[in-house]
């Protein structure tokens, strides 16, 4: 976890950094676990739904990619570092993974359901966090969950009865 020690000298207020920091860390690592587990159903989806599901998969990757680097980027203009590794991501990703090979619609579409709901939990704590330390930074947090749960209405319509 990135602290105010950690924020450089000539950084903008340290406690304000540290607390973006706190809240946009969690979110560009579920973010990027949902990225990649979108991507891995996007290439594994069958069924009747096949092509529309498809497309929509690849433009979740798309959004949650433009939306990573959106909030990380929010962090390094605030002076400090993100930690975004590979092994930091498999770690500390609250996003559920996908069922392994090719799976019908239903079954993709819930678990990336899943998963951004999982995401949806560290985004709703960024708005409400922010609140007081950073407008600004609690902007960007609402902005992605606009869109995610837009995507997620567009996927869920799919298996919705």
């Amino acid at each position: 976890m990135t602290t105010v020690a950690d924020a450089p000298k000539g950084a903008k207020d340290p406690a304000l950094t540290s607390g973006v920091a706190q809240y946009f860390t969690p979110i560009v690592i579920d973010l990027t676990a949902l990225s990649l587990e979108g991507k891995q159903a996007h290439w594994h989806v069958r069924g009747s739904n096949f092509q529309p599901v498809h497309e929509l998969l690849d433009t979740l990757v798309e959004h949650t990619r433009e939306w990573t680097d959106l909030a990380a980027e929010r962090v390094a203009a605030l002076g400090l570092p993100l930690d975004a590794r590979t092994a930091t991501i498999a770690q500390k990703a609250t996003v559920p993974g996908v069922t392994a090979g090719f799976q019908k619609t239903d079954v993709l579409i819930a678990d990336i359901i899943a998963g951004i709901d999982a995401t949806l939990v560290s985004l709703r704590a960024a708005i409400e966090g922010l609140e007081e330390i950073d407008p600004v930074s609690q902007d960007i947090a609402i902005a992605i969950t606009n869109g995610l749960e837009q995507d997620r209405w567009f996927l869920y319509s799919h298996i919705a009865e």
